[in-house]
């Protein structure tokens, strides 16, 4: 299943990023937790360059919590400066602040020593629906940004002002132009940062049930008490019926059924779930 979504405003959100890095001292970069490696986009290399980036990876409570410190360890091997969280969990911001304030320690030091009080600006970036809203609004300890569980809701850029004189750049989730493979536009599809609008939502629903057969078999069981490992259009409409999504005659409502399904594993109603390991290339 080919994704490919790259709208307009997107190329726009990409330009005026490009400009305001200008204004920054560093970045904060928000993965999804569930698919670290997929909210990576090959596009932000240039625009990191040589700052600071602070990769946070968000919504650690939606994923088994020994994969997600499996992926910050990979990380930083690879010489990425990590901080796993749940921006929605009020004690996981002070990580972020105490994080983002070391990758600028060199910066905040030499000010210092010139009796200068700086106050430090950083770039919220990353993939859709990622959460990055959410963090700068528990930075904030307060709603000072919109958020919402789809993509697309931050519009624009927008300044936000933490305590100790702290700016955030919040800036609109952008999507690679093009995505790195097939698996990774079915990952960031399931996750929610392609719009469920321009996707076939029935057809990524059996993807993901490949997918749970392979990794979560008791998903679907424990969850809808389907069958486990029957063909995944069998299980669809057996999630239709135990979901009491019919049409009239009887028939199982198929694409119901997947919006259902896609639902619940947003949500985390099927458990923790994560769909990319880090020991995988």
């Amino acid at each position: 299943m080919l994704i490919q979504w790259f709208p307009g405003h997107m190329a726009k959100a990409k330009r005026q990023m490009e400009e305001s890095i200008k204004r920054v001292d560093s970045l904060i970069y928000v993965l999804d937790a569930r698919a670290p490696f997929s909210c990576i986009n090959p596009e932000f290399d240039d625009l990191i360059g040589q700052r600071p980036a602070l990769y946070v990876i968000n919504k650690c409570d939606l994923a088994p919590r020994e994969e997600v410190e499996a992926w910050a360890e990979r990380f930083r091997r690879e010489g990425m400066r990590v901080v796993a969280i749940s921006s929605t969990i009020g004690k996981d911001a002070p990580k972020v602040l105490a994080a983002l304030n070391e990758i600028n320690r060199e910066k905040l030091e030499r000010n210092r020593q010139k009796g200068v009080n700086y106050a430090l600006k950083a770039m919220v970036i990353g993939m859709p629906n990622t959460g990055k809203s959410t963090l700068i609004n528990a930075l904030c300890r307060g709603k000072r940004t919109v958020t919402g569980d789809r993509p697309g809701v931050t519009k624009g850029e927008q300044w936000v002002r933490l305590d100790g004189g702290i700016s955030l750049l919040d800036t609109p989730g952008t999507l690679s132009h093009s995505m790195k493979s097939e698996r990774a536009g079915m990952c960031l599809a399931f996750i929610g940062s392609v719009r469920d609008a321009v996707v076939d939502t029935t057809e990524l629903a059996l993807e993901f049930i490949r997918f749970l057969f392979l990794r979560y078999p008791n998903a679907l069981p424990e969850r809808y008490g389907a069958e486990e490992r029957v063909d995944a259009l069998v299980a669809l409409e057996q999630i239709a019926r135990k979901r009491g999504l019919v049409r009239r005659g009887g028939d199982p409502d198929l694409d119901k059924a997947a919006a259902a399904l896609i639902d619940d594993f947003r949500k985390c109603r099927l458990g923790k779930i994560i769909l990319e390991k880090a020991n995988e290339d």
